[in-house]
C-alpha cells in the first residue's frame, strides 16, 4: 500500500483501523511509524469501535475482575478480561473515577513493600485499555484536616489533552466560618506539560458540596452537587449539577427542575447517555423502583426533558450506565440474594442478563472509544513537580 498509495490517503485509511492493527504497523517501516506515532495522527484519530468496561466484585474477600465487551450488533458476545498494569497493581486501594476519549482515569494510594518505591502517596493513572499503556501522576500533597479532595478527569475536546482536575473542599458545614483563606483549592495536571496549575478562573461558591461521581461529555466534566443556603435562622439545601469546562478551565452551576432540586440527592444520580448528560431519579412506586430519566438537551444548561421511566421488578437496583442504542445497564438482586448485571429494554421491559454475578454494589461500567492516546508515553511514566521518570522495578 505504501508504495503505490499518496501519503494523504494512506493517513485517511489508517484513520479508520483498529487500534491493534496501527500498532502492528508501526514495525511495517519507519515512514509509518512516524506518521502513526506523530501528535497530529494521535489528536485526530477517532476509533470507529465502542467498548464497556466491566468492573465488579467477587466473593466474601470482594476480588476485582475487569472486563471489556464490545458495544455492537454481536453484544455482549466479544468480551475479554484484562489485566491491570503494574501501575494500577501499585495501588492498596484505588477507584475509577471515570473515562474520557479512550482513557480511564483510577485514583487511589499505593501499597508499600514493593522492592521499588514511588515518590508520593496519592497518585492518578490514566489507562489506555486499547494499546495496555498507562501513565501515573503524582497528586501534590495540601492537607489541613478538614478538606476533602475531588478528583476530574477529562481530555479537553480542542487540543486532546488530557486533564486532571484537583479540587480540595471543605466537607463539613460546619468548618467553613473557620476558614481564613478561600475553601477552594483548584489545580489542573495537563499532559503536555507533565505540571500541576492553578488555574486563574473562577471557583465553585464555598456553600457547593460535591456528590457521587463524575461524567465527562464531549470535554464537559460534571458533577451532582449539592448548595446550602441559610433560611429563616437555619439552612436548607437544593441539588444543582456543577460543569467544568475542560477548554476554558471555568466552573459553572446549573439548575434542575424542581421536581430534581428538591429530591433527596442520595436518590439521585448522573450519567451519559450517548453524547448527552442524564440525570436519574429514584423512586418507589408499589414496592417497585423506579428510574426517572432527565436528558439535558442539546447539551444546553438548564433544560432538562423526562425521557422514560424505568420500572424493575426487583427490591434492590441500581443503573450503571448505558449502551450506545440507549438501552440501560442494571446491577439488580435476584430472590438468591445474588447480584447480576443486566441489560433493561426500557418499552418491552425484556431483560437480558450479561452473565455477571458480584456483590453488592460493586459494579461499575463505563463506556470507552478506541483512542492512540499515550502511544507516544514511554512504559511506566510516572509524572512528580514538573518531571518525568520512568519507573524501574525488578521481577
Amino acid at each position: 500500500m505504501s508504495g503505490n498509495l499518496p501519503l494523504e490517503i494512506q493517513t485517511e485509511i489508517m484513520r479508520r483501523l483498529p487500534v491493534k492493527s496501527l500498532i502492528r504497523f508501526r514495525s511495517v517501516s519507519k515512514a509509518w511509524k512516524s506518521l502513526i506515532v506523530s501528535p497530529h495522527f494521535i489528536a485526530h484519530y477517532n476509533g470507529q469501535m465502542q467498548h464497556l468496561l466491566v468492573r465488579y466484585n467477587v466473593g466474601s474477600v470482594g476480588f476485582q475482575k475487569h472486563v471489556s465487551i464490545v458495544d455492537d450488533h454481536s453484544f455482549p458476545q466479544q468480551r475479554v478480561s484484562l489485566t491491570l498494569p503494574l501501575l494500577v497493581k501499585m495501588f492498596k486501594f484505588h477507584r475509577i473515577i471515570g473515562s474520557s476519549h479512550g482513557l480511564l482515569c483510577l485514583y487511589g494510594y499505593y501499597r508499600r513493600g514493593f522492592s521499588f518505591s514511588v515518590p508520593g502517596k496519592h497518585m492518578v493513572v490514566l489507562w489506555n485499555i486499547s494499546i495496555r499503556k498507562a501513565v501515573a501522576v503524582v497528586e501534590p500533597d495540601v492537607e489541613d484536616g478538614i478538606r476533602t479532595t475531588i478528583i476530574g478527569f477529562g481530555v479537553c475536546r480542542e487540543t486532546t489533552d488530557p486533564k486532571i482536575v484537583k479540587i480540595k473542599h471543605v466537607y463539613a458545614w460546619n468548618h467553613m466560618e473557620s476558614i481564613p483563606c478561600v475553601p477552594w483549592q483548584v489545580e489542573v495536571f495537563t499532559l503536555s506539560t507533565g505540571a500541576w496549575r492553578s488555574p486563574k478562573n473562577n471557583s465553585p461558591r464555598k456553600s457547593i458540596e460535591f456528590i457521587g461521581s463524575q461524567v465527562v461529555v464531549d470535554g464537559f466534566l460534571y458533577w451532582l452537587a449539592t448548595d446550602t443556603v441559610t433560611s429563616d435562622g437555619g439552612f436548607r439545601s437544593y441539588n444543582l449539577i456543577i460543569l467544568f469546562d475542560m477548554t476554558s478551565e471555568e466552573f459553572i452551576e446549573i439548575n434542575l427542575p424542581d421536581s430534581l432540586a428538591h429530591h433527596s440527592v442520595w436518590n439521585l444520580s448522573i450519567s451519559k447517555l450517548r453524547e448527552s448528560l442524564v440525570v436519574l431519579k429514584q423512586r418507589v412506586e408499589a414496592d417497585n423502583l423506579v428510574f426517572g430519566v432527565w436528558m439535558m438537551e442539546d447539551s444546553v444548561p438548564n433544560s432538562f426533558t423526562m425521557l422514560f421511566n424505568l420500572n424493575v421488578n426487583a427490591p434492590d437496583a441500581s443503573v450503571r450506565g448505558f449502551r450506545k442504542t440507549g438501552e440501560p445497564i442494571i446491577e439488580l438482586v435476584e430472590d438468591l440474594g445474588i447480584y447480576k448485571l443486566v441489560v433493561y429494554e426500557p418499552y418491552s421491559k425484556h431483560i437480558n442478563i450479561l452473565g455477571f454475578d458480584g456483590t453488592k454494589i460493586s459494579f461499575n461500567v463505563y463506556s470507552y472509544m478506541e483512542t492512540l492516546l499515550l502511544v507516544d508515553q514511554p512504559d511506566l511514566t510516572i509524572y512528580n513537580k514538573g518531571k518525568r521518570c520512568i519507573l524501574k522495578h525488578t521481577t
